[in-house]
């Protein structure tokens, strides 16, 4: 991720990027190494341990490779903000704990609760997410699942309007995703031809897609949800906006619990 943003300050850059991941022996850096002399260029790494660093930083070094650890900088910062000194052992972010197992549980969720599936148990969810179809409700709920996150998402279709429980629930945000209808219509076309079918349905109609979308933001906006626009917004972007939103209303819902108490 730190190489992928800071590519992205560079125009016409024509980079290949091998990625090695959970690196944790002398044994397997030494496979490594050689993918590194046959692939020579820049070398980021995240190694913590000692012995293991200091073999790739003098192979480095030997090739004339430059190699940079990426989170020095960060855990140096870390380590004088906390008063204490970083433990150094691999792997510890990959660790089995109750987080871990709070991801699994959000994943599993998500992908039984795709696509308006299993309503009945929308009240269990953090985050619901309303939108017409291709209007990236799918790939954005996977990717806040992964962030601990449980998450239902619901198609919105005029010809079949969504259970009722969806205006009923409490417990979960409601979040509305929405986006032009020339960028709907685009995407569409590309997922039709993608599945070899025919290019002109009422699927892609500009006048039919315009009344779906209209639609959605009416529900929308007659039941107070927030709405992201996923026009411009890259997944991962429209997942911070929900996340926001969520820790937005959680905080005030504490707010709202401790003037109660007083």
């Amino acid at each position: 991720m730190i190489a992928k943003a800071a590519l992205a300050q560079f125009e016409d850059a024509d980079v290949v990027r091998h990625f090695w991941p959970m690196v944790r022996s002398q044994q397997h850096l030494d496979r490594i190494l050689g993918e590194i002399s046959a692939n020579p260029g820049l070398v980021l790494f995240t190694l913590v341990n000692t012995e293991t660093r200091d073999r790739l930083e003098q192979r480095c070094a030997t090739l004339g490779l430059p190699c940079v650890a990426a989170l020095d900088a960060v855990t140096n910062a870390l380590e004088q903000q906390l008063g204490q000194e970083a433990r150094g052992r691999p792997g510890r972010q990959h660790m089995m704990d109750e987080a871990y197992f709070q991801r699994v549980d959000a994943i599993q969720f998500t992908i039984a609760h795709d696509d308006g599936v299993g309503w009945e148990n929308w009240e269990e969810a953090d985050i619901l997410l309303a939108g017409v179809s291709r209007s990236s409700k799918t790939p954005t709920s996977i990717y806040l699942a992964n962030r601990g996150y449980k998450v239902a998402n619901i198609p919105i279709v005029v010809e079949s309007p969504p259970p009722p429980t969806l205006f009923t629930v409490r417990r979960p945000l409601i979040v509305g995703l929405t986006t032009s209808p020339e960028r709907l219509i685009a995407v569409r076309r590309n997922r039709l031809l993608s599945l070899n079918q025919a290019p002109e349905t009422a699927y892609v109609d500009s006048e039919h897609v315009a009344r779906e979308v209209q639609y959605a933001r009416r529900m929308f906006a007659d039941n107070g949800w927030p709405v992201i626009d996923v026009s411009r917004r890259s997944i991962e972007e429209t997942a911070a906006a929900v996340i926001t939103l969520y820790n937005e209303r959680k905080a005030a819902a504490e707010t709202n619990s401790g003037m109660k108490a007083l």
